[in-house]
This record gives structure tokens, sequence and C-alpha cells, in this order.
């Protein structure tokens, strides 16, 4: 039917002839090219999903491991190593932190600086405490990383507000002991490398691995934080950025409970 509106009547999308033209058959060569083609990606829609954030994670882990086989190697001829990535890793992790936009490359200074610290520190372990040391850490922060990724995607496990107040107040604890711990092992007469971690004995057990098993909760916790932020980025269609932030939240969670297992083993060797 003919329409009066001449805005409508000088289109050709409105017209007769333009309704012929605008939408095309599609011989069925092109209708199944259409079904065969790939889905769209993360650099289709610029939006979060799993397999970029996994790729960036990927990177991340790539770097760190790269720079840990270089702390291993370089910290006997440079014992300043592990503590020189100890600080630019914990000065890169405060701005990328507090930073309202992600930054790659500043994620990526982090993993570098980590991973000098990560290698430097294991290879001064494995060194004071015996072999085999540093396999035990790396085999059982493998082990949890893994049990809280089955335990969080079969939905056993999920972050909730309770939760979250438990741990961030656990934090704290945690906190203000590892300051104590410290100031005792700089200025106090301990018997232990761990401070109070070596010297209290709680029914036998030392209270550094009271206090470590503690620790390696609170992180297995951190990391279903961690997934829980890759899960609501990409539900939520979150900007495809902001999987550099997920991939830099776990990668300092693993460092976390990787550091923590590795003291855990020494402790016990020490005692």
């Amino acid at each position: 039917m003919a329409t009066s509106n001449p805005a409508f009547s000088r289109n050709p999308a409105f017209s007769a002839q333009g309704a012929q033209t605008a939408t095309p058959v599609l011989s069925g060569d092109e209708l199944q090219q259409m079904y065969n083609a790939p889905s769209a990606g993360a650099l289709d829609t610029d939006r979060m999903t799993y397999e970029d954030t996994i790729v960036k994670s990927a990177l991340c882990f790539a770097v760190l491991v790269v720079a840990a086989v270089a702390g291993w190697m370089l910290t006997p001829g440079l014992p300043f190593l592990p503590f020189l990535g100890a600080i630019v890793g914990l000065v890169l992790g405060l701005v990328n932190t507090f930073k309202k936009e992600p930054s790659p490359g500043l994620i990526v200074g982090y993993a570098a600086a980590e991973g000098l610290f990560v290698g430097g520190i294991s290879y001064v372990f494995e060194a004071k405490f015996g072999g085999g040391l540093v396999l035990q850490a790396v085999l059982a922060t493998l082990t949890v990383v893994g049990v809280t990724l089955a335990l969080f995607a079969s939905g056993k496990v999920r972050a909730s507000k309770k939760a979250t107040k438990v741990f961030l107040i656990a934090m704290v604890g945690y906190l203000v002991f590892s300051l104590i711990n410290v100031g005792v092992m700089i200025f106090g007469n301990s018997d232990s490398a761990f401070g109070l971690g070596g010297d209290v004995k709680i029914l036998g057990i030392p209270l550094g691995v009271i206090i470590g098993l503690l620790a390696v909760l609170m992180a297995a916790y951190s990391l279903v934080l961690d997934f829980d932020f890759v899960q609501r980025g990409v539900n939520n269609r979150a900007p495809r950025k902001f999987g550099w932030s997920a991939a830099f939240g776990i990668m300092v969670t693993v460092v976390w409970l990787y550091v923590e297992l590795l003291r855990i083993f020494a402790i016990l060797r020490e005692n």
C-alpha cells in the first residue's frame, strides 16, 4: 500500500522497489558460509571473554616463569636481586591496584618483577633448607589452584558477602602478625629463621605452619574472588581491557599462595 509520507516514499528502503533490493536473496552456498563463519570473538566485540582472559593470564605467567628462571640463575652472583624484585613488584602492585584503568605494560612489568623475586627466593630456600623444597611448593600450589578452580566451576564454592567480610578481617590479622614477626626477626633474638613462626609452637606444631595454613585458605578464597570477578565481567559484557585486571589479580594470588607454601615446607624442614 502506498504511503503519503514523502520521507518514506522517497526512501528506497520503504518503496516497493527498495523492498525488493534491500533484502537480497542469498544462495544456499552463501547461507552455508554464514553458518560456518566463526562466532565473534573478543577482538570483534571488544568485550571480556573467558578465552581472552585465559590468554592474558597465560602471557603474564609466561613472563613470570621466564623471569623466575633468570632470578634463580642470577641470585648466586647478585644476592640482592630477590629484594629488588620484591620492592619493584610491591610498587607496581600498588600502582596496578589503585589504577582505575588496567595498564598492560605495568601488569607485565609486575609479572617480571615478581618472577625475579620468586626465582631468587626459591633459590635461597632451596640452598638453605635442602633440595626438593621448591618442587614440593610448586606441586602444592598447582594442586590448590586446580582444586579451587574445579570447585568454583562446579558451583560448590562461591563468593559471598559474609565470607568476604571474614576474609578481610582475617587479612588484617595476618598482616598485623606479619609486621610483628618481621620486627622480631630483625630486632629480636630468635633462634629460627622465621621468627615467631619457628620459635613458638602450639601442641608441638610451629606457629608459622598454623598461620601459613590459614594463609593458604585465605589465598584459596582470594582465588574464588578472582574467578568470580572473571565470571561477572564476562556475564556483564565488561570491556575487553579488564581481562588484564583479572590476570593481574590471579597472578597476585598465585604468587602469594606459592610463597606461603614454600615457607610452610621450609619451617617443617627447619623443625
